[in-house]
């Protein structure tokens, strides 16, 4: 018997201090652990834009790492925009 799980693909804002250039990789090693399809559109000192596609915990789980990220960023906020909802 299948499990019903809801994927999503959602765009992520990040805002904050985030000029370290260790952010976008670490984000994307992130991303690749979790399993999740990402895509970064935009990339500056104060904000980054990215697209996530994955099951809704997973996407969880990448929006509280990013908010806790790695030592030398500080995220303000992260604003989560959902773009597409399937089912399996």
């Amino acid at each position: 018997m299948g499990q019903d799980t809801s994927y999503l693909l959602e765009r992520m804002t990040i805002v904050g201090d985030l000029g370290a250039a260790s952010f976008v990789p670490w984000i994307r090693r992130h991303a690749a652990k979790l399993g999740l399809s990402h895509t970064i559109s935009h990339t500056s000192s104060m904000r980054i834009e990215l697209e996530v596609a994955g099951p809704e915990e997973l996407i969880d789980m990448m929006e509280m790492g990013c908010s806790l990220g790695p030592i030398d960023v500080w995220v303000e906020s992260i604003e989560r925009t959902a773009i597409s909802r399937e089912k399996t």
